[in-house]
C-alpha cells in the first residue's frame, strides 16, 4: 500500500522534471532563433537581410544612437554588427567556420623573436598628378608602356633595395578603391601611404578621397609635391589646399612629412625614400622571419601557363617553396615563387611581395595567406569555407530573382530600385576595385548590388547566374566563349565588357540614372489678364484676356490667381480669337479662354499658362560620413 501511495508523488515529480527539461529546452530553441552567424565585414544591406529588417532601420540606429553614418553597401567590423544585432533583438556570432584559421596562425611570438622588417608604401593620389611616374623612377623601369588609356589598371607590388643596402615594398594601386576594398577584407598590408597631389595642379576629389582613406586606416601619410620643374608649379597653393583638408605639413607646424619632387628629372625622390625610412623607425615595424609564412593576396589571376597565381605579400614568418598553404577559399602547395621580374626564388621574408604558383583556385584580392604544416587541416579548412561560401551565394540568387512584374511592383511602391550586377575580371584587385567603386554610385533611390565577383572568362554558369538573378555581367579584360555568348543570346543576358574602370563606372552611372524616377518640371509657357467675364449658354463662363506675356496653347494647362494666390489649377476647355478657336494666342493678342470646371473667373485674375516635363535626373551618390 505504502508504494501505491507513493507512486502519484513520484508521477508528479517526474512529470515536473519533464516540464522543467521542456522549458529549458523551449529557451535553448528561442536563444537558437535569436543567434545569427555573421561574416565580419558584411554590409548594411547583407545584415539587414539576415536580421530580417530594413535597411534603413539599421542605418538611421547607427546614426542616432552610434554616430555613424553609414550608406547600405557601407561594410562594418564585429564590433558595430554585435551592437547593431543587439539592439534588433538578436545575438551576433562570428561564424566560426569561416573564421577558423589553422594552428599555426593562432601561435604568438614573443618580443624577443621580432625582427625589423621593411616598410610597405601605398602610393596615392588624383589621376595623371604622376603616382606611377614616380614609382617609375623609383624602380628604373618603364611601366606606363601598353597601359589602356594611361591608366594603371592592375595592382602590383615592388620591392626596392636602396643605395644604402635598405628595402621599401611599394603597392601601385589603380584607384582609392582597391585599397579600400583589401581594408574591408581585413588585409591591413599598408604601413605609410605617399600622398602624390601635382604642384601644377590642385587637391582634386581623389586626392581628398586619399587623404579620407589614409586617416580611416589610422595610417600615417608623406605628402609628395610632384611635377616642380614645370613652369606653372606652384607648390606654396598646394600646401595651403591640403591645410584646408586636414593635412597640416611640417612647414606650417604639423606633423605630415613633405617633399617636392620631379618624377620625371627626379628631383627630391631620395628624399623621399629617406623621409619613408625615417617614418618606419618611428612606427618600429618588426616581424618574425623564422616561424611559417602568413600574408595577405595582393593580386590574383589565372594565367594561361602557370594556372592561378597569386601575389603575396609575406607580412610575418618566411614562405618557402614546398609550403602548404591556406588563401581564402583555396588551399594548395607552393609548388614555385617568383619575385616581380618573373624570376624564381627559394624564400620570402616579412615586407617581401611574391608570386606563388601551386593555388587550386583564384583567391580575391586582401585574401589571408597562411602557410601551414598540417596540409590536411588547410584542406578541410577551404573546404568548410568554400561550402559557407556556396550557400551565401545560394542565397544571394534567392533573393536576386525577381520577374518583371515584381520590379514594376517595387518601382509603384516607391522602394529603392536595384541594378544588379555580376562582375568577371582577368584578375582579383580589378575585380574587387570595380565591384566597390560601382557599389559607391548607390544612393537613397536606386542601388547597385554585386551578386558576384570572380576571375576568368565569362562562362555558360556566369549567364545562367545572371539569368536567375536579373543580373547584368560586366566583364574587365575578359570575353565570354562560344557557349556563353549564345546562351547569353538565348537567355536575353546583357554582357558589358570593359578594359578601363572608369568607363565601366561611367556607363553603370548612366545605367542608373535610367532607373531614376524623372524629375516633374512645370515649364510657364504664357501668362494672361482678365478683362471681362462673359457668360455664354451651354459653355459657362469664358474670360475675355489680353495675353501679357509669352504664349498661352490650347493643349497646356491653365492656373487662376487672384491677388497672388492660386485658387484652381485645370485645363483649358476652349482658346478663341474673335469667333474662331485656335490652338494658340501670342503676346500682345486679345483672346476668350474657358477654364474646365471652374466657373468663379473674376475680372484682374490672372490665368498663368504652364505644361509639365519629365526632366531624365542625374544621379548623386550617398556620401558616409
Amino acid at each position: 500500500m505504502r508504494e501505491m501511495r507513493g507512486a502519484p508523488g513520484k508521477r508528479r515529480r517526474d512529470d515536473s522534471g519533464r516540464e522543467e527539461l521542456e522549458a529549458i529546452r523551449a529557451a535553448v530553441a528561442e536563444q537558437e532563433k535569436k543567434t545569427v552567424h555573421v561574416n565580419e565585414f558584411i554590409t548594411v544591406s547583407e545584415l539587414a537581410d539576415i536580421l530580417k529588417i530594413p535597411a534603413t532601420q539599421i542605418v538611421s540606429f547607427a546614426f542616432k544612437h552610434l554616430g555613424l553614418m553609414v550608406t547600405i553597401n557601407q561594410r562594418m567590423d564585429f564590433d558595430q554588427i554585435e551592437l547593431i544585432a543587439g539592439e534588433f533583438g538578436f545575438i551576433a556570432v562570428r561564424e566560426a567556420e569561416y573564421a577558423a584559421a589553422p594552428t599555426e596562425a593562432k601561435v604568438e611570438d614573443t618580443p624577443e623573436q621580432l625582427l625589423f622588417r621593411p616598410p610597405v608604401v601605398t602610393i596615392m593620389g588624383h589621376v595623371d598628378h604622376g603616382k606611377t611616374s614616380l614609382l617609375d623612377y623609383i624602380r628604373k623601369a618603364n611601366v606606363v608602356a601598353g597601359e589602356a588609356g594611361g591608366i594603371t589598371q592592375h595592382i602590383g607590388a615592388y620591392h626596392v633595395t636602396l643605395a644604402n643596402g635598405k628595402h621599401i615594398t611599394f603597392l601601385d594601386t589603380p584607384g582609392h578603391q582597391a585599397f579600400t576594398a583589401m581594408r574591408a577584407r581585413g588585409a591591413q598590408v599598408t604601413d605609410i601611404v605617399v600622398l602624390v597631389v601635382a604642384a601644377d595642379d590642385s587637391v582634386m576629389p581623389q586626392t581628398i578621397e586619399a587623404i579620407s582613406h589614409a586617416k580611416n586606416a589610422g595610417v600615417p601619410m608623406i605628402v609628395a609635391i610632384n611635377k616642380i620643374d614645370l613652369p606653372a608649379a606652384n607648390a606654396l597653393k598646394v600646401k595651403q589646399e591640403l591645410l584646408n583638408h586636414g593635412v597640416v605639413l611640417e612647414d606650417f607646424g604639423g606633423q605630415t612629412l613633405h617633399t617636392e619632387v620631379s618624377a620625371k628629372k627626379g628631383t627630391g625622390v631620395s628624399e623621399l625614400l629617406d623621409q619613408i625610412l625615417l617614418q618606419a623607425e618611428i612606427l618600429d615595424l618588426k616581424a618574425n622571419p623564422n616561424r611559417k609564412a602568413t600574408g595577405a593576396v595582393v593580386e590574383a589571376q589565372l594565367d594561361a601557363g602557370k594556372g592561378p597565381v597569386a601575389t603575396v605579400l609575406v607580412q610575418n614568418g618566411t614562405l618557402r617553396v614546398g609550403d602548404d598553404f591556406i588563401c581564402g577559399l583555396y588551399s594548395g602547395r607552393v609548388r614555385a615563387l617568383l619575385d616581380e621580374r618573373g624570376k624564381a626564388v627559394k624564400i620570402a621574408g616579412p615586407a617581401i611581395p611574391v608570386q606563388v604558383l601551386g593555388l587550386t583556385g583564384v583567391p580575391m584580392a586582401g585574401d589571408q595567406f597562411i602557410a601551414v604544416a598540417d596540409a590536411s587541416e588547410a584542406r578541410e579548412i577551404a573546404q568548410r569555407r568554400e561550402r559557407l561560401d556556396r550557400e551565401a551565394k545560394s542565397r544571394r540568387t534567392a533573393k536576386g530573382a525577381v520577374s518583371l512584374e515584381d520590379f514594376m511592383a517595387q518601382s509603384g511602391a516607391g522602394e529603392k530600385r536595384t541594378l544588379k550586377l555580376l562582375i568577371k575580371a582577368d584578375q582579383g584587385g580589378p575585380a574587387e576595385a570595380l565591384a566597390d567603386a560601382l557599389q559607391q554610385l548607390s544612393n537613397e533611390e536606386v542601388q547597385v548590388e554585386v551578386v558576384q565577383r570572380s576571375v576568368g572568362a565569362i562562362t555558360e554558369s556566369d549567364i545562367l547566374l545572371a539569368k536567375a538573378s536579373g543580373a547584368i555581367i560586366v566583364g574587365f579584360h575578359v570575353r565570354p566563349d562560344n557557349k556563353a555568348r549564345q546562351s547569353a543570346e538565348r537567355e536575353g543576358v546583357d554582357i558589358k565588357l570593359y578594359k578601363i574602370i572608369y568607363e565601366a563606372v561611367a556607363d553603370v552611372k548612366l545605367a542608373l540614372e535610367g532607373l531614376l524616377r524623372p524629375e516633374e518640371k512645370e515649364v510657364v509657357l504664357g501668362e494672361a489678364e482678365v478683362r471681362e467675364v462673359f457668360k455664354v449658354s451651354k459653355v459657362g463662363l469664358i474670360a475675355g484676356c489680353s495675353v501679357r506675356h509669352g504664349v498661352v496653347t490650347r493643349a497646356g494647362k491653365v492656373r487662376v490667381v487672384r491677388n497672388g494666390v492660386e485658387v484652381f489649377s485645370g485645363t483649358i476647355h476652349s482658346l478663341r480669337r474673335f469667333k474662331d478657336d485656335v490652338k494658340e494666342v501670342k503676346e500682345g493678342f486679345e483672346c476668350g479662354i474657358g477654364v474646365e470646371n471652374f466657373n468663379d473667373i473674376k475680372v484682374g485674375d490672372l490665368l498663368e499658362c504652364f505644361r509639365m516635363e519629365s526632366v531624365a535626373r542625374t544621379l548623386q551618390p550617398a556620401h558616409a560620413g
